[in-house]
């Protein structure tokens, strides 16, 4: 059964990597993807793990890396046609405002290693952290006007994203690695994943600011697995899952 986000709800794998500090601040312990060199963007899944100690003290040679760094994504893909260059690079620390943008942002193709993580200053501390997580497959992350820095580790590129839905064509089976927008990646309804080992995960949101407000509702899945999306859910999260079907 899910249940709703509060301080004190089950122990999903996101919670048991994550705790609080501060006002809220989210600390994933498993920081994976702090010590990746070149990235992301490159192509490169050979991350190495760290700890979130190191995560958050993760800046040395950051600073070569800009929000323009996306080149690595301009180059031809299979079908010879380029690829939209990166709104900010997979591995780099960002000032809001100055380097990058406020606003959604996507990555996608990310294998294990990807890091992100938003702060409040550019301190390092635990206690600077806002939100962070480690990403697999499709990822979606809102940097508020109010953030200060935006920091990426082994990461695919980022892309900003529109606010609204017009034009999509939302799917009806997704991948059980990856962070979906409701109504444009995956479409309303209920969706069932089979076959579960320990480890499924899946997360209902009200927006991608990763944030423990964020979270509507959670459940850690062995077996198969259900959950039903409603038009009005923001995203929806899962890791560790068989593939998510349309079921009604």
């Amino acid at each position: 059964m899910s249940h709703h986000a509060n301080p004190h709800k089950q122990r999903s794998w996101f919670a048991r990597h994550k705790v609080l500090t501060g006002a809220g601040a989210l600390v994933v312990i498993v920081g994976i993807g702090a010590a990746v060199g070149g990235g992301g963007d490159e192509g490169e899944d050979k991350p190495t793990a760290s700890s979130s100690l190191e995560q958050g003290g993760a800046g040395k040679g950051a600073e070569k890396d800009t929000a323009k760094g996306g080149a690595q994504d301009g180059k031809d893909g299979k079908d010879g046609k380029a690829k939209k260059k990166a709104d900010i690079s997979g591995n780099g620390t960002f000032q809001v405002g100055s380097d990058i943008k406020p606003g959604t942002y996507r990555s996608t193709g990310n294998k294990l290693g990807c890091y992100w993580e938003r702060a409040k200053d550019s301190s390092g501390g635990l206690d600077s952290i806002l939100a962070n997580d480690n990403a697999q497959g499709s990822s979606y992350v809102t940097v508020k006007a109010d953030d200060k820095i935006f920091k990426t580790r082994g990461c695919k590129g980022w892309h900003r994203v529109a606010e609204d839905k017009t034009g999509a064509a939302p799917q009806t089976q997704v991948s059980g690695n990856g962070m979906y927008r409701v109504g444009v990646d995956i479409a309303p309804g209920t969706y069932k994943a089979e076959g579960n080992k320990s480890g499924c995960y899946w997360e209902r949101d009200k927006d991608a600011l990763h944030e423990m407000d964020s979270i509507e509702a959670n459940e850690n899945v062995t077996g198969s697995g259900i959950v039903t999306l409603s038009p009005q859910d923001g995203y929806f999260k899962t890791n560790g899952c068989a593939d998510w079907k349309k079921a009604g």
